[in-house]
């Protein structure tokens, strides 16, 4: 009988042993964009699989990154799985706030964009798995072109593309030449503004990172940009960034739209082409480079199953599941990752994006130039970034808006800028 119940409760040890194994929750910050929303579906049976609970936090994304950044930063603990990107991995993963990613050799991490990987990384070490990668590009409506007798064309200049939106602009007829980001933020209205900024020649800080924000590249980049969609843009575009744009271009009130190449797996309408990023002149090109990823952060206690979870949802198979899933198909599976996805061609034929995109990935051009003396194309990759982005993101949105002119808002962005870069010590 002794034997009898230290056998029985071996076996209930053991099985209570295997149930808490295989019952670990994790908690999971993504950016409220399409590819993640569907990966929660998705994701189910990862969870009959497994046995582990995935709790989703989904939020908007500057205020996932200001929660992300919170949280990491300070240890918090709050999230085992987060979404960041280029702008943060290297940093993070330099600061020791994210651990290294090791994954299996059937993940094949070297079928992953070299353009994306690298941007992940720091000094060889991958810190952050790319959910989806993307690149900037024009996606315009040919038939409304094609009516006003316009044409965009591949790099076309920033006065035809200014032609075409007015050419096209018919707002008594509820359509807009150009939806654009005006939404303040480092990520939101800055990720366009900047590629703009870098077409006409601009940049961030020059060689000694000194802020050139008050600068005549800068001046004639925004007021183009005021004037674009201030003239031929919708009404309130100050409050509009992805998610805005992507419903009214789905509502069919945007005539063209200059974002993410990623928006082209969510655009419901008919007759949509697609154009490499307008330029100024920039030798090296203006559209952006960036990846939605997703990292550990340092000292979690689900670290194992955290990464097992990433290793599971940025591999080939995840890319087939959503291919096959019965709510999504080829059309919705996330790009801009992996080569692999680009070889199907089920995935060829649902996605008549897929040659501008990759095409937008490759030419995008993160390191440093004699024009932008640092690493990054919509963004700075140093630490202090977010916040003179953030700052200057505000004075962006006064300026479109009206509430100021724009020699006063980058008069207020060259102080608020220089202010940060000299407290933190560059000169």
């Amino acid at each position: 009988m002794k034997l009898f119940k230290t056998t029985a409760l071996g076996v209930a040890m053991t099985a209570l042993s295997a149930l808490s194994a295989h019952s670990t929750e994790l908690t999971i910050a993504i950016v409220n964009n399409g590819h993640m929303i569907n990966m929660q579906k998705v994701a189910e049976a990862y969870t009959a699989e497994t046995g582990t609970t995935l709790n989703w936090v989904s939020l908007e994304e500057g205020v996932l990154r200001e929660q992300v950044t919170s949280d990491t930063a300070t240890g918090g603990g709050q999230y085992d799985v987060i979404n960041i990107g280029m702008q943060e991995a290297p940093i993070w993963g330099a600061a020791g706030w994210i651990e290294a990613l090791e994954f299996g050799a059937d993940y094949d991490v070297d079928d992953m964009l070299p353009a994306i990987r690298n941007g992940l990384s720091h000094e060889g070490t991958l810190y952050a798995a790319p959910f989806y990668g993307e690149s900037s590009m024009v996606m315009y409506r040919k038939d409304l072109t094609d009516a006003a007798g316009v044409s965009i064309g591949d790099i076309d200049s920033w006065d035809n593309v200014k032609a075409a939106a007015m050419a096209i602009h018919n707002p008594d007829a509820g359509v807009y030449g150009a939806c654009l980001r005006g939404k303040p933020g480092w990520g939101d209205n800055m990720a366009f503004i900047t590629t703009v900024v870098n077409s006409f020649g601009g940049a961030w800080f020059d060689a000694d990172m000194r802020p050139t924000i008050d600068s005549d590249e800068w001046r004639a980049a925004i007021n183009f940009y005021v004037d674009l969609l201030g003239n031929y843009g919708p009404p309130g575009s100050e409050g509009n960034s992805f998610n805005e744009i992507l419903a009214l271009y789905n509502e069919g009130k945007c005539g063209m739209w200059i974002d993410a190449t990623i928006a082209a797996s969510f655009l419901e309408v008919d007759g949509v082409a697609y154009a490499q990023s307008p330029n100024a002149g920039n030798p090296v090109g203006a559209n952006w480079l960036w990846a939605w990823a997703m990292a550990v952060p340092a000292g979690s206690p689900n670290s194992a199953e955290a990464q097992k979870f990433i290793e599971w949802a940025t591999s080939k198979d995840y890319i087939k599941a959503v291919a096959d899933h019965p709510d999504f198909g080829w059309g919705s599976v996330p790009t801009g990752t992996r080569a692999s996805t680009y070889a199907y061609p089920e995935f060829k034929a649902a996605a008549a994006f897929a040659g501008a995109e990759m095409a937008a990935i490759e030419s995008a051009a993160p390191e440093a130039t004699d024009l932008k003396p640092y690493v990054g194309v919509q963004f700075a990759a140093i630490p202090e970034f977010p916040e003179v982005g953030s700052a200057v993101a505000q004075e962006m949105a006064a300026a479109l808006s009206g509430a100021k002119s724009v020699d006063d808002a980058l008069a207020a962005s060259q102080k608020a800028a220089d202010a940060i870069m000299s407290e933190a010590g560059y000169y």
